[in-house]
């Protein structure tokens, strides 16, 4: 062996060490991910409160983007080569996220909403159903994010106008009914009213508080408001990813001023009422205001939720933090376990001589955001703070706080660190209530609105469009059968031995270096550098370069992958040999090949209508849906067929192992098929009519095939992921062996490119 060989040998064993070393670290960091997950899951953060991210998981390509773009820590993170929602309770809905990701397989939502009640229904241009004329904009709606806001004000101005210009002009006595009143001057009442400014609307707004701003007012001084790049009417872009409240406050005012908005503060409402004409009379403590539209944009907090304790109106009480540098020297408590409440007790903890406790009704936070749990955590281990967990105010005195201990941990925590024994009366100056507001549903269903899950909109029905594999599939087919027509009318040629075919009149035609073979082989060149364009379609850089969806793309992948080893195949002249070109046609099918068994545990994974793969809450639903046809037909025979079922589920085993996973796999399908087949011979013995048996069976399949699914939901993906990147190394390795062979054959000259002309054979 020379000095060449033993150096290739070398680096590619180098090569092999750090595919492997990669690979352990990818390994470490799933990992960590799932256990993560599961943490999420046991203190109940890893559904979110209104809005999250929901993955597209057959468009993820695992380039990280998302988890990179999303500022709030641990809401999104990588495993088995994808993105997972894992703190799903700290996102805040920026859509960061989703304008990050390159293949657009994230999108935020409110999740379900067949069972929520705490949701106004709207229609798309976010009327109010069943009310005509009433819009509602903003956090009521549950989205609580600012650019969102100004967006829904927006479209309900321009909806408004867009009716105003179709509809005749209804004015009242005076000619000034205005054609939109908005109740609510915070982000989406101000955009509303700008872009009804914007169109030429008569609007008037109206708010309860003494300024605008709405719940963006109500915030701590200099706090910070992260916004989006937004477009706000009559304004243009605001382009920084935050603002504070003050800079966010003063655009909003100048922007009031300058437009002459009509914007009256300090005014309740009372009660909305629809005339029989169609337009709006509004009941407010400083009169009736009559409008043609009504657009409410009163954000989901309302009133702050009382305590219900005695001394709760002692003037030391507050509900909110406005300047936490105004408190210094005072023994102080914090009631409440959210973001609120924690990022005022960390502020009034930095004030001089401050003494803070929070009072906590649960004994964990499990909804914060990352930045808070941090720094509330290095507040308590500096004792900056005082945490008194599983505790719930009883009295408020002038100069004290008694604290009760939640019932259901006073047990089992009664001497616990940091938690109260049984009652704990504590030294106090100010008392600030986080418990969250009384959201004003009554007024909103006063006026017909209504949140009835049964009357809301339906979703969207997602249709299954397929894979596309069957373009791919059938134009391999196509392909195969040209393959075998050529190579049956040359069987005189390619059925000699290669040492015999250099005799034949054929053989400056068909030789691998001949015009028809040596098309081939620059085709199946061609067709292979086009599968590898998949890999920059999936990658964070040049993804977006190329359009069309990530399924259409993996179609392209599939077929080309597959007509480049056919057209390689007749390259080679349907014969092997000791050369790099041989081998690079072996590397090429093995590829292929696990290509195709990837593709075939990629069906694996439990999909939802639209081809997007389901998580574990989808599959429970189906499990419940499948168990009331078992219901229907699990008596007698059926009821042998379903416990049948249920033993194999319980038999099967998938271990860590890539191999013992696949044989795992393996071996429960074949004990499936084998069972099946026992299942119909037993039938036809009974005499089991043969409609109910198809039935049956087809029930049994899609048992077994959702209980494998959920029991080895994170092994499957496992094995997928694993696969991938066995398959993306050999890739590499084809492409290596098909530059040697490239290079050889160009250096040694045995190609020659003359043959390609049309007077070029000899």
């Amino acid at each position: 062996m020379n000095w060449i060989s033993l150096a290739v040998c070398l680096g590619l064993l180098l090569f092999l060490l750090a595919a492997l070393v990669r690979r352990r670290l990818e390994l470490r960091d799933q990992g960590r991910s799932l256990s993560e997950r599961a943490v999420a899951r046991a203190r109940g953060s890893h559904k979110a409160r209104l809005q999250h991210p929901l993955i597209d998981l057959s468009q993820c390509i695992g380039c990280g983007a998302c988890v990179r773009a999303c500022p709030e820590d641990g809401v999104l993170q990588l495993a088995f080569g994808q993105a997972v929602v894992v703190h799903g309770a700290r996102c805040v809905g920026h859509g960061l996220c989703a304008t990050a990701c390159p293949t657009n397989a994230i999108a935020l939502t409110l999740g379900d909403l067949k069972d929520r009640k705490d949701l106004p229904n709207v229609d798309a241009s976010h009327e109010a159903v069943g009310v005509p004329g009433l819009f509602l904009a903003g956090e009521i709606t549950g989205f609580a994010l600012v650019r969102t806001a100004v967006a829904h004000g927006a479209l309900v101005a321009r909806t408004v106008a867009d009716r105003c210009e179709a509809e005749p002009d209804r004015p009242d006595e005076d000619g000034r009914m205005p054609d939109l009143l908005v109740i609510g001057v915070g982000p989406a009442g101000l955009s509303c009213m700008l872009a009804a400014k914007e169109r030429g609307l008569r609007c008037v707004g109206i708010d309860q508080a003494a300024e605008i701003g709405g719940t963006v007012a109500a915030y701590p001084r200099r706090k910070l408001v992260m916004t989006q790049p937004m477009e706000l009417p009559l304004h243009g872009k605001l382009k920084r990813l935050e603002y504070s409240k003050e800079e966010l406050i003063e655009i909003w005012a100048r922007l009031a001023k300058r437009h002459q908005l009509a914007i009256k503060t300090g005014v309740t409402v009372e009660k909305i009422e629809r005339a029989s004409d169609g337009t709006f009379a509004v009941k407010t403590d400083h009169g009736t205001i009559r409008a043609r539209y009504v657009c409410l944009a009163v954000g989901r907090r309302g009133s702050p939720k009382r305590l219900g304790v005695p001394g709760e109106d002692l003037p030391k009480v507050s509900y909110s933090l406005l300047d936490a540098e105004y408190y210094k020297d005072r023994s102080i408590l914090v009631v409440g376990g959210g973001d609120s409440a924690i990022e005022a007790a960390l502020a009034l903890a930095e004030q001089p001589g401050n003494r803070v406790t929070i009072s906590y009704r649960k004994n964990a936070f499990s909804r914060l955001k990352a930045r808070n749990e941090e720094r509330i955590d290095a507040a308590v281990a500096e004792q900056s703070v005082q945490v008194m967990f599983g505790t719930v105010v009883e009295a408020i005195t002038p100069n004290t706080v008694q604290l009760q201990h939640a019932e259901e941990q006073a047990a089992s925590t009664a001497n616990a660190e940091n938690v109260a024994t049984a009652l704990v009366e504590i030294e106090n100056d100010e008392v600030f209530i986080f418990a969250g507001g009384t959201p004003p549903f009554p007024l909103l269903e006063g006026a017909g609105v209504s949140f009835d899950p049964a009357l809301r909109p339906p979703e969207p029905i997602a249709i299954d469009r397929g894979t596309g594999l069957m373009v791919a599939l059938g134009a391999t087919f196509a392909g195969m059968l040209a393959l075998l027509v050529v190579r049956l009318v040359h069987a005189d040629y390619f059925d000699l031995p290669p040492a015999l075919r250099p005799g034949s009149d054929l053989h400056d035609a068909l030789r691998p270096q001949g015009r028809l073979c040596l098309w081939a082989g620059l085709c199946a060149t061609a067709l292979f550098l086009i599968n590898l364009t998949y890999l920059a379609r999936r990658s964070t850089r040049f993804g977006r370069l190329f359009p069309g969806t990530l399924r259409t793309w993996m179609s392209v992948h599939i077929a080309t992958g597959l007509s480049a080893c056919l057209c390689a195949v007749l390259h080679s002249g349907f014969s092997l040999r000791d050369s790099a070109g041989s081998h690079a046609l072996m590397a090429m099918v093995v590829v292929v090949a696990t290509g195709m068994i990837g593709r075939w545990f990629y069906a694996f994974l439990p999909r939802a209508q639209n081809g997007r793969q389901q998580d574990l809450e989808e599959l429970g639903a189906e499990v419940v849906a499948i168990a009331g046809e078992w219901d229907q037909h699990g008596r007698g025979f059926g009821s042998m067929v379903r416990k049948d079922v249920e033993r194999l589920v319980d038999g099967a085993h998938m271990g860590r192992g890539l191999l013992a996973r696949i044989w795992g796999l393996l071996l429960s399908q074949w004990r499936l098929r084998w069972h099946l087949r026992q299942i119909r011979s037993q039938a036809a013995a009974e005499g089991v009519p043969a409609s109910e048996v198809s039935h049956l069976i087809g029930l049994a399949r899609r048992s077994h095939r959702l209980a494998m699914q959920l029991t080895h939901f994170e092994e499957v993906r496992g094995l997928l992921s694993t696969w991938r990147w066995l398959h993306r190394w050999l890739a590499v390795l084809l492409l290596l062996l098909l530059a040697v062979h490239v290079v050889s054959a160009l250096r040694y000259g045995s190609i020659d490119f003359g043959v390609l002309t049309e007077g070029g054979a000899r």
